[in-house]
């Protein structure tokens, strides 16, 4: 009796086998196209693109599955890794400097502190972790570390390196073997550090709160002189090719105006110029009242470039449209460089300060391409052009230039242009594992938001889709909110791998909308200054809903099966879809998210009392997910980091707490030591597995 049981039991566990065997077969056979998380994130993410005085050397840093190393090429020849990290451990390189002959690099490594000081320890490293400045030898590879500190710059004849430690300046002559001294002591915090052509004097920034001033310390009598301080906030100080001027920027103090608020107009800045010598400054330009009045900022490492024919090239929102001007130090001779309904954002000046190169949407409204101005004749050419999107571009004493780019299948990488021809300078090694001939070209969109407003996104069909069949459908929000999701891999890290795991939805047989919604950047002044966005009422929700039965109308969507995810803020507009829309929002997964823009615009604004203005914390409140509790019935996942230091860790405990006492169904995955932007790539993968699996049973079974 128990051999026949036995055999029983051995006869049926070889069907189960027999079973397993041919669905996993099968699997095999519909799945051979599929690829993982894992894979789709493989390949290194480029940053901090620069290029050497002399030369046509470039360097920039390269993040391979969380190990960042720093590479360097000459645009012909294979780059070159001059550093060799080998572990995941968060911790960053930023700050590259070439010296002066070449033959070393100087960079940053470790992140900025949070408010208590910490520097970012996601791994939890037994030795406490430092923000330290290192050099590399080009030839040998040999590191060596300088000093503690942050902000290294080098002055022009190769000699003295300043840097910041703890909001002070400090100075280190390269040429010798002594230790870094103090170079002198302010009031406040110093930054914006500047050399002088001429190598002899230093500019900065001190920063004291409520205002700021422009100060220029001298080597040789050791005296600093502020230029015509006042009550303002002074930036952005930038150098005449004689040594002997400076321009900057000057911003009226605004202690009513709020983060996370529309701001189309401002107390107008302004454009000054400085002589050094008896540090008295003129204003030479000033925004008019009304549009352009507030200042928009471009992504460079300066606000105001000098040019050598005494012209001046800044940003300006004075047709609505983020865009570069360029004005006569005197004060004559205003010139729009980049015309049309177009946004200007990354922004660098030849070495020889004749031309400006840049990059813009100009013509192609979701997408990035490379331009060039120059500024005697203000010819402007468009140097790229297609389906790829190329940003960051840096020149060469020789010309030539490089940048970084991606395409809708081809994940970042730094490039050379040559002939007109964009040329990868990424290893073929690095692309070993990444399923790029399985990867679709996402489809530019516009839709109508629930009040009428066109709305941009990207759409993510699943591969050899057919007619008849419904999918499961999501909608991804961004964060920022000032981003533009673009029609291929993202030029920051955050959305390149948020564009990786979009695409691994689609493979999954996911339809995905990224929504380029109201407050985000790329589409003038009054889309991003958007009325009543935020926390004056959350317009951006009307996006989320017109994205919603946008989907839902969609013939090849499940119209029960809609769900939504997003980080930071788009955290908070997956919140807001959840408490406001759970009839057409099954489920949800919102990474470090806003649940009450009180919390939040304190975070930006310590000075910010809710108490002390009712009117404007209620409206905050009410703009908030944490109001809509009550009406939130769709299961939702939560993801935080710990030590966030952009929306507060307790922004997830505090809406935890409310979905807990309203039975709202959720899970949560809790980073430890994490901040913002995960540093740990296997925090990222992590992450997308458990949002994946989320939706899979919540969407799918």
């Amino acid at each position: 009796m128990k051999t026949s049981i036995f055999k029983s039991k051995l006869k049926i566990n070889n069907y189960l086998v027999l079973i397993i065997t041919t669905i996993a077969v099968s699997f095999n056979l519909s799945s051979q196209n599929n690829f993982t998380i894992e894979q789709v994130m493989s390949p290194s993410f480029p940053s901090h693109l620069t290029v050497s005085n002399s030369d046509n050397l470039v360097a920039w840093v390269q993040n391979k599955e969380g190990i960042r190393n720093i590479y360097v090429s000459d645009g012909k020849t294979k780059a070159k890794k001059i550093t060799n990290y080998t572990e995941d451990d968060g911790q960053e390189i930023s700050n590259l400097i070439f010296n002066k002959n070449n033959s070393l690099l100087i960079f940053v490594r470790g992140g900025a502190p949070n408010r208590r000081g910490e520097i970012p320890n996601p791994l939890s490293l037994p030795n406490k972790v430092k923000r330290e400045i290192w050099k590399v030898s080009l030839t040998d590879k040999k590191i060596d570390r300088i000093t503690e500190g942050y902000s290294p710059t080098l002055s022009y004849n190769g000699s003295y390196m300043a840097f910041l430690k703890s909001g002070q300046v400090w100075f280190k002559d390269i040429n010798k073997t002594e230790k870094p001294k103090l170079l002198f002591s302010i009031r406040g915090s110093a930054g914006s550090l500047n050399w002088s052509p001429n190598s002899n004097k230093l500019a900065f920034v001190s920063n004291r709160s409520d205002h700021s001033f422009i100060g220029v310390f001298d080597l040789k009598t050791k005296k600093i002189t502020y230029l015509s301080p006042s009550i303002d906030y002074d930036t952005n100080p930038v150098w005449s090719q004689d040594s002997k001027r400076l321009a900057f920027l000057k911003f009226p103090r605004e202690i009513q105006a709020l983060p996370f608020f529309p701001k189309r107009s401002a107390l107008p800045w302004s454009i000054y110029v400085a002589d050094t010598g008896t540090g008295d400054a003129k204003e030479i330009w000033k925004a008019p009242e009304g549009i352009g009045s507030a200042f928009r900022s471009i992504s460079a490492s300066r606000q105001l470039f000098w040019s050598d024919n005494e012209q001046l090239v800044f940003p300006w929102e004075g047709d609505g449209f983020t865009n570069l001007y360029t004005i006569r130090t005197d004060g004559t001779q205003l010139k729009l460089l980049s015309p049309g309904k177009s946004e200007v954002q990354f922004v660098s000046m030849s070495p020889n300060n004749k031309s400006i190169i840049f990059s813009s949407n100009k013509n192609d409204i979701d997408r990035q391409h490379i331009w060039r101005t120059n500024l005697k004749d203000y010819k402007t050419i468009q140097l790229t052009k297609g389906e790829g999107i190329q940003w960051a571009p840096v020149l060469t004493v020789d010309h030539k230039l490089f940048m970084l780019a991606s395409g809708p299948t081809s994940s970042a990488f730094p490039a050379v242009l040559e002939k007109g021809k964009i040329k990868s300078l990424q290893s073929k090694k690095d692309l070993i594992k990444f399923p790029k001939n399985n990867l679709v070209k996402p489809e530019q969109v516009i839709f109508s938001a629930a009040d009428g407003m066109k709305i941009h996104g990207q759409l993510f069909l699943p591969p050899n889709m057919k007619k008849g069949e419904k999918h499961p459908a999501l909608l991804f929000f961004h964060g920022g909110s000032r981003r533009q999701m673009l029609l291929g891999f993202h030029h920051r890290g955050y959305y390149h791998n948020a564009y990786s795991f979009n695409q691994f939805l689609a493979n999954q047989g996911y339809i995905v909308l990224s929504v380029n919604y109201r407050s985000g950047i790329g589409y003038g002044m009054e889309f991003r200054e958007a009325l009543n966005y935020g926390a004056r009422g959350a317009s951006e929700f009307q996006d989320v809903l017109g994205a919603g039965l946008y989907l839902r109308n969609r013939l090849d969507v499940n119209p029960d099966k809609i769900g939504l995810w997003g980080g930071s803020y788009g955290g908070f507009l997956t919140a807001m879809g959840l408490a406001k829309a759970s009839d057409l929002f099954a489920a949800g997964v919102d990474i470090h998210g806003v649940h009450d823009w009180n919390f939040v615009i304190k975070n930006f604004r310590q000075n910010y009392n809710p108490a002390e203005n009712q009117k404007v914390a209620k409206l905050a409140f009410n703009s908030s997910p944490a109001a809509y509790v009550k009406d939130w019935k769709s299961p939702v996942l939560l993801i935080h980091g710990d030590d966030d230091r952009n929306v507060p860790f307790s922004e997830t405990v505090n809406i935890i707490e409310a979905l807990r006492r309203n039975n709202v169904e959720f899970e949560q995955l809790i980073f430890p030591d994490e901040v913002h932007g995960f540093l740990l790539h296997k925090s990222w993968v992590r992450a997308y597995h458990a949002t994946f699996d989320f939706f899979e049973r919540k969407l799918k079974n």
